[in-house]
Parts: structure tokens; sequence; C-alpha cells
């Protein structure tokens, strides 16, 4: 579990426990915020500690992230969100700024070469 110090106390002191997803991250809400229906619907705070050695907050799959913007009212574990389509590509974090990274063909770091142009294009010429 990730997290400074001062995050890691206010979870002990205010936070209830919400849920954790399939990468560690563990879901908190304000708990005095359930007192307060009332003024709470758009207002109540909600956070991630993240699991595992790197914060990262591309690690939130979408329907955490759908719950922890406000977006959805039921956390997925309650079984807001439907099932997953065949269709379907599991989550996966942003690989940018590391080895994974996509590169597509002619990028430097790929060799710098190209495929040839198709014949296709024809650049716009001023009368």
């Amino acid at each position: 579990m990730k997290g400074n110090l001062g995050t890691l106390i206010y979870t002990r002191w205010r936070g209830e426990y919400v849920g954790e997803d399939e990468y560690g991250n563990r879901y908190y809400r304000d708990r005095q915020a359930r007192f307060n229906k009332g003024l709470m619907a758009s207002n109540e705070k909600r956070w991630v500690l993240y699991g595992g050695d790197e914060v990262e907050a591309s690690r939130v799959p979408p329907a955490w992230h759908a719950w922890l913007h406000h977006t959805v009212d039921t956390p997925p574990n309650a079984g807001s969100f439907p099932e997953k389509k065949a269709w379907e590509k599991p989550h996966t974090p942003n690989r940018t700024m590391t080895a994974e990274a996509y590169r597509p063909p002619g990028h430097t770091l790929r060799g710098g070469k190209r495929a040839r142009g198709t014949g296709d294009y024809e650049p716009w010429i001023p009368s």
C-alpha cells in the first residue's frame, strides 16, 4: 500500500474501506460524509491507495475510475457494472516512458526507418 504519511493517517482516521481491484489498489471514501446525506452527493471525498511498488494513476481500472470521479454512485464491487463483454480487452496501465511503450514504425527508438509512401499522398501546392 503506497501513500504519503499524511494520506495514510487521514485514511486511518476518516476513511471507510470500499473495495479493492485486481491490481491491489484499495479504495476509500470519507466515513463522515455518510452522516451528511443531503449535502454529500458530489462532495463525498473518494481516494485510492495504490498497491504494488509504483504510484501510477493509469493502474486504476475504468470502473473504479468512474466511481472515484463521481460518474457513478455505487462502487464496482457492489454489482453496479455489467459483466465484461467478450470483445473487451483487459485493462492495461499506461506504458509511456517505459521500455514497453508503443513505438510506431519509423520511430527513432525503433530504428528510424519507416516504409516508403504508397503514392496516395499529393502535397498541396499553392497556385
